[in-house]
């Protein structure tokens, strides 16, 4: 019982954390506020929407084809259609309950591709450490561009470049604390952690392994590079976004992305992230948190209706499994 209560409440709250934050935004914003942004939002040319849509579609194909350089070492070959509508079955069943997309696909690819389930869920891992890795890369990035105002902002709000790196360096030897902890360690909770650390390497070095590298490393550029297009282009949606730069937008990018993996799909959070990270810039609540808004409801809508149909649409293509 008390394990079924655990599952019930790691599912339940991120999607209550959520609604509270929507309330929370709305309560906290004037009337006046909350009607020119909702403007923004119906007003919001339908035309860089749906590139940004188009954009997304993109990057998951390119997820589904790299999906198969994973897979082909140990000898399956999947149907791309099948790695595509698998992986929008799992976007969406993520908007339910989350990290239940993952089990999911490996569940799914079992299913329909003969892939036994601990061999599909190992690539999903490696995928996910592979976009760890790339979204740090990102934040490298976005802090060296954006140094002098991210560190302004810091100090605007108490915290020093000094006070900074102590806690960054306090983080750091914590790790390697901790790590050195776990080695030694032979209590049940370290020996799992221990175990999920050496998959997520043995992950990570698989990729050495496989036959077409190039192409691999190819397909996560380009897939990371769609997911900061289809933000980038739904500046223009909003007038006083327009003349923002790339080096301002991947801040936001950023701060969107910790909001996607903290509530379900990023239900609420979200616009409140990107809005606070452009305010940085000077963009103004109003403008800040109708680009949010637009960027939210746009993939998730995307992510609705195709994993929707994904659901229906896959049984069909493969009745005879």
């Amino acid at each position: 019982m008390n394990q079924r209560l655990k599952k019930l409440l790691k599912t339940i709250l991120p999607i209550a954390l959520g609604v509270f934050l929507v309330w929370y935004s709305y309560q906290i914003t004037g009337e006046e506020e909350r009607r020119q942004i909702i403007h923004y939002v119906r007003e919001a040319d339908l035309f860089w929407v749906a590139v940004s849509v188009l954009i997304g579609i993109l990057s998951h194909i390119s997820r589904a084809i790299r999906w198969n350089y994973l897979l082909q070492p140990m000898g399956y070959r999947p149907k791309i259609i099948n790695n595509v509508l698998i992986i929008l079955m799992a976007y969406f069943a993520n908007l339910g309950i989350p990290r239940s997309g993952e089990v999911l696909r490996a569940t799914a690819l079992a299913t329909y591709e003969n892939v036994p389930f601990q061999k599909g869920f190992g690539t999903i891992v490696t995928e996910r450490v592979i976009d760890l890795l790339m979204l740090l890369l990102i934040i490298v990035v976005a802090l060296v561009l954006q140094t002098d105002i991210i560190l302004g902002f810091l100090e605007g709000r108490g915290f020093s470049l000094v006070g900074t790196l102590i806690l960054a360096g306090a983080g750091i030897l914590g790790m390697f604390v901790f790590l050195a902890f776990l080695r030694r360690s032979k209590s049940k909770l370290a020996l799992k952690v221990r175990n999920l650390v050496k998959g997520l390497l043995d992950g990570v070095l698989s990729i050495f392994r496989m036959e077409k590298k190039a192409l691999f490393v190819a397909h996560t550029l380009f897939i990371w590079s769609c997911y900061i297009a289809m933000f980038w282009v739904i500046k223009y949606t909003v007038p006083e976004t327009i003349g923002l730069g790339l080096d301002k937008l991947l801040v936001a990018f950023v701060a969107g992305a910790f909001a996607m993996t903290t509530t379900n799909g990023g239900i609420g959070l979200y616009p409140i992230a990107v809005s606070g990270a452009l305010a940085i810039f000077g963009i103004s609540s109003v403008s800040g948190d109708a680009f949010g808004w637009i960027m939210w409801i746009a993939q998730t809508l995307m992510v609705v209706v195709f994993g929707a149909i994904s659901f229906l649409l896959l049984p069909l293509l493969n009745r005879n499994r």
